[in-house]
């Protein structure tokens, strides 16, 4: 039996709700993310496959075999131009390197919905992403409060330029403006990769003798981040984004402080159902931002459910959530 997401009080989306008011199914989705690292997106993955098989209908996965390879994904898009999937759900490695294989898919007549990442060009069916920047203010400030206003702050960066990135930053800088009492340090790029996380964190603490809190901009790269402060015996306060399994299980041991959750799990869910809904000519909808909640210690409880148990929002609360 499946399990509500409490946080979004979203009840099971079943295949029976849909059936009667379905033209035809059995499509095909094609499912774009951009790597195997960052769990975030094997909860986008598993979301589209929920809502896929509520819907009668199958997905078909494009995953880059180098983390956010831009010729990769090209590649890709021209398989997927001539396999010629009823739809696909989008999200691009770069937003603006990858307008034209969009273009590609939308001179083939394919449907596609764009998600978590907002494309630079393309037509798309429906957009599905998340409040970046209030999710770095968020964060930020509750990593401030905790710290009571005061500190030595590091932020580790995504990718430089990347839409997801410049929007986070900004809110952690923000929030940093609003806590005189906080000096931050330095701000570089880990890439949203654990291991360079680690990395920069590393490098971070042999400049720097004392480092009260760090921002990092994903959770792969805030697990680098805790590593690389487990590995020199030191402490600080680390908050990340993204509201992943592995840091709803750090956030339980007491290693995460913090995460911002981007709700990957309900945007491969609503980017699904958008593009399935467009071939059935049933209504969309046209954008479709979540809000930010912050995963601490004390709310972790709704989140801890494992992936495959958790339920898809209904058409419903689709409807309530969009933007447009």
């Amino acid at each position: 039996m499946k399990l509500r997401l409490g946080y979004l009080a979203l009840p099971l989306l079943t295949a029976a709700a849909f059936t009667t008011q379905a033209r035809a199914d059995g499509q095909t989705i094609a499912v774009f993310t951009k790597n195997q690292t960052n769990p975030y997106f094997q909860t986008v993955r598993v979301g589209a496959d929920v809502a896929a098989k509520a819907l009668n209908a199958k997905t078909l996965q494009y995953i880059p075999t180098k983390p956010d390879s831009i010729p990769e994904q090209l590649s890709q898009i021209e398989d997927v131009v001539v396999k010629k999937p009823s739809a696909i759900v989008f999200i691009p490695v770069d937003y603006k390197a990858m307008v034209p294989g969009v273009e590609k898919i939308n001179d083939a007549k394919i449907p596609v919905v764009n998600i978590t990442d907002r494309s630079a060009g393309g037509k798309f069916v429906s957009f599905v992403g998340a409040d970046d920047y209030s999710l770095g203010l968020e964060t930020a400030r509750y990593l401030l409060k905790t710290l009571g206003g005061k500190g030595n702050i590091v932020i580790i960066e995504g990718v430089k330029g990347s839409l997801t990135n410049v929007d986070r930053v900004r809110g952690f800088n923000d929030a940093l403006k609003e806590t005189p009492g906080a000096k931050l340090l330095a701000s570089q790029p880990g890439n949203y990769q654990r291991l360079q996380a680690l990395q920069v964190m590393e490098n971070l603490m042999q400049s720097n003798s004392q480092i009260d809190g760090v921002l990092a901009a994903n959770d792969a790269m805030a697990v680098g981040a805790i590593e690389a402060l487990d590995g020199a015996n030191r402490k600080a306060q680390v908050i990340g984004i993204n509201g992943t399994k592995e840091a709803i299980d750090a956030i339980k041991s007491g290693k995460l402080l913090a995460s911002g959750d981007y709700n990957g799990f309900a945007q491969g869910c609503l980017g699904t159902m958008m593009a399935i809904r467009n071939l059935r000519e049933q209504p969309v909808v046209a954008e479709i931002v979540l809000k930010p909640t912050v995963i601490t210690k004390d709310n972790f409880g709704p989140f801890d459910v494992p992936l495959e148990q958790r339920a898809c929002p209904t058409w419903e609360e689709a409807q309530k959530l969009g933007t447009k």
